[in-house]
């Protein structure tokens, strides 16, 4: 297990990195591709050699990589990112492999062994599978092994995928108590407006609310990746929010930043490890619904973190299964908490506002159930996040 937390305590500065032992790097599709659009291997290279050297030294290195769909274009004939979700699960499941053995390659020149980690939302939402991953990729690193992980493409919905590489970083960070998350991009940093129009940069963001009135761009216009930095902007905050401080630079940039240089964006963490289907729940899971409260069910849950009775439910909206993530309403119509839902939507219209023991005479005693279980809410901050 990771003892090395306590070297990066709340707030640390980018100067922690130098000494920081377990470190999830990832690292985006636009940062790996070559001019002509396949992968490049002068820049899978160079990015392995770096962090081979941190892994001989000592560390512990996870690297999220995207690029399967991008290496799986050319070998298919495509010429750009294809929008529908068929073709980019054909590309994936083409290219994951291609872009494997340049990695298992790149690092067998150093001696350092890899291994691929296929993930999808439900390997954080479901707790046997969240203890199946993180068992995983702990004995992953036991064996000095440095694992490499991607969101599983080939498999993977609209409705259950990350939809991009960063958010899932940030869940992997927190899923193996990581003392840093780095995301590499192909911008060097945060800026407080469009770089090429003399922006300066943000060398640190220590709060959400200092991100106020900042420009944050999405992907360009190369078609090769999905986030941005607007995506990386919000995975920082992520990790930053739950323990993990986090990085924002540029992929050319990875030695200075594993040396502790002042360069990209540091997010010193402020907040305390929770569990990750949690973090998932609160930043990453689509709602299906709404249970509208009244301000007795807001207090119970909100103040006294209680869980969800059918007697505080005024109102119900939306389709929904049991398990599906949905909205928590107040009077007046404010979201204040997330929680996955322990009946179908068609079910509880006739237990609102009713006891939990007269439900059971009534109705079986399967409806004994609370609707939210305490352990499976979020509450939201008024600006929306956890």
């Amino acid at each position: 297990m990771n003892d090395s937390a306590a070297q990066m305590p709340p707030g640390a500065g980018r100067e922690s990195l130098r000494d920081a032992r377990r470190i999830v790097v990832k690292v985006g599709s636009s940062s790996l591709t070559s001019v002509s659009g396949g992968i490049s291997t002068t820049a899978l290279t160079a990015l392995a050699n770096v962090l081979a050297c941190r892994q001989l030294a000592g560390g512990e290195i996870i690297l999220v990589s995207s690029g399967a769909i991008a290496a799986g274009l050319a070998p298919l004939g495509l010429v750009r990112r294809p929008r529908d979700l068929a073709t980019q699960q054909a590309a994936a499941s083409v290219g994951q492999g291609l872009l494997l053995a340049r990695y298992t390659a790149a690092f067998a020149h150093h001696g350092v062994t890899v291994s691929q980690v296929l993930l999808t939302a439900e390997d954080f939402s479901r707790r046997t599978h969240h203890a199946n991953a993180h068992r995983a990729l702990e004995r992953l690193l036991n064996l000095g092994v440095l694992p490499i992980v991607n969101e599983n493409d080939t498999v993977a919905t609209h409705e259950i995928r990350f939809g991009d590489n960063d958010r899932l970083a940030a869940l992997v960070a927190h899923l193996v108590k990581a003392d840093a998350l780095i995301l590499l991009s192909d911008v060097d940093a945060l800026y407080d407006g469009p770089p090429a129009a003399g922006a300066r940069r943000i060398p640190e963001v220590a709060s959400p609310e200092q991100l106020a009135g900042i420009e944050i761009g999405s992907p360009g216009t190369a078609g090769v990746g999905t986030g941005g930095m607007v995506t990386k902007v919000h995975a920082a905050t992520i990790a930053a929010s739950s323990g993990t401080p986090a990085l924002i630079t540029a992929a050319g940039s990875i030695a200075g930043a594993l040396a502790g240089e002042d360069l990209g964006t540091w997010f010193p963490s402020y907040g305390t490890r929770r569990p990750a289907r949690l973090l998932w729940l609160a930043h990453l899971a689509g709602t299906h619904g709404r249970l509208h409260l009244d301000e007795g069910a807001v207090r119970a849950v909100r103040d006294r973190h209680s869980s969800l009775l059918p007697a505080g439910i005024t109102g119900v909206d939306g389709e929904f299964e049991a398990g599906d993530a949905v909205e928590l309403v107040d009077p007046a119509g404010r979201v204040f908490a997330r929680g996955l839902v322990n009946y179908h939507a068609g079910k509880l219209p006739r237990m609102l506002g009713r006891k939990t023991d007269e439900l059971a005479t009534e109705l079986g005693r399967e409806h004994i159930r609370v609707v939210v279980h305490a352990d499976d809410l979020v509450l939201l901050s008024p600006l929306g996040g956890p």
